[in-house]
């Protein structure tokens, strides 16, 4: 029984949202030490180059699309909350190019701290987000944990010849952000308690926008890679999409969006720690041509539940940006391009 009032999610919990990830060195050096297996032939994306999601083929024209995520509160609403964290993770299915078909919920609460009225709001939220996508909730599993946490596995359905990974960006392409950036900055404010009612209601509407535009956007041939700007911040994504496709991806800084207010929170100290580890991690392989340190913050800037990052041909972007404009992301714009070299240019 909870007999006193309840505490902020928020603070139960020492990180939030895609800020909780491990730092991309940490997971890197983890994985190093772990067992690799063989690869069977119907594994059609794994590990390798930190993908989205998992692909096993089962026919000539269908493969499974698998993946997980979940996290602590980023917001203190139980209901938002909830839909944050599955609308997240379905982010990872619409960015291989499927369709989501079902999911089944990880829940981990203090029981002895959180009312079964509230833990009951957040799976309320996660199972409206699913709604919102088309899929059920079809089971999962629950533990008590010291920290809130909340999640889906999601799983999708896919043609083979539509999958889009991350590693197959093409020297010529360019790029496509689908949703501004700033949700960490966002994030950071509102756990010290300054976020605005119109930054909160910026923050909701773009982390619980479904990344519908994913299927549509990888039926169309010009485009030849795809992933979705999450914990590691725009400039990781984008590093694994150079690393992955062996060429250099040349970011246009000022061309890209930003939530309302997001610089001025930022320059007022609003970052979160998150922010500085993802660029400890990958910094060096990151070349910054007229950027200001506030600048490197937001590149490297946690998204939960961020846009689309797509690579096409740029005869193709005409449509690439019709699909976005059909789905409502008015907000989606070309950052950049693909070169030949390697690693990430960013250029203010």
């Amino acid at each position: 029984m909870i007999d006193q009032p309840e505490p902020r999610l928020t603070s139960l919990a020492h990180g939030g949202g895609c800020g909780c990830k491990i730092a991309p060195a940490v997971l890197q050096d983890i994985l190093r030490g772990t067992t690799a297996m063989p690869v069977p032939p119907e594994l059609l994306v794994g590990i390798e180059t930190s993908d989205d999601a998992a692909v096993w083929q089962i026919n000539a024209h269908q493969a499974v699309v698998a993946t997980t995520d979940f996290f602590m509160p980023v917001v203190d609403d139980p209901r938002e909350f909830g839909r944050i964290a599955a609308t997240n993770a379905i982010s990872d299915v619409y960015a291989m190019g499927a369709t989501p078909i079902f999911a089944l919920a990880l829940v981990g609460m203090p029981v002895n701290v959180l009312s079964p009225q509230t833990i009951g709001r957040i799976l309320d939220g996660g199972a409206e987000a699913c709604r919102a996508a088309g899929i059920v909730i079809a089971g999962g599993h629950t533990i008590d944990s010291v920290e809130p946490f909340y999640g889906l596995v999601a799983i999708g359905l896919v043609d083979p010849a539509h999958i889009r990974r991350n590693r197959d960006a093409r020297p010529g392409d360019v790029l496509v952000l689908g949703k501004p950036l700033g949700v960490g900055i966002y994030s950071s404010a509102l756990k010290k308690g300054v976020l605005d009612a119109a930054g909160h209601e910026a923050m909701i509407g773009s982390t619980t926008r479904l990344n519908t535009p994913g299927p549509d956007l990888a039926r169309i041939e010009g485009v030849h890679a795809m992933t979705d700007v999450t914990g590691f911040g725009l400039a990781g994504h984008a590093l694994e999409m150079a690393h992955g496709s062996g060429c250099a991806v040349h970011i246009d800084w000022p061309a890209v969006p930003l939530l309302p207010g997001v610089r001025d929170l930022a320059a007022a100290g609003h970052i979160t720690g998150a922010s500085g580890r993802n660029w400890a991690s990958y910094g060096d392989d990151v070349r910054l041509e007229g950027l200001t340190g506030l600048d490197r913050a937001l590149l490297s800037d946690p998204q939960t539940s961020g846009g689309l990052l797509v690579s096409c041909a740029e005869d193709s972007l005409d449509r690439v940006m019709a699909v976005f404009r059909h789905h409502g992301f008015e907000s989606a714009s070309r950052i950049g391009r693909v070169g030949n070299g390697q690693g990430l240019i960013v250029t203010g």
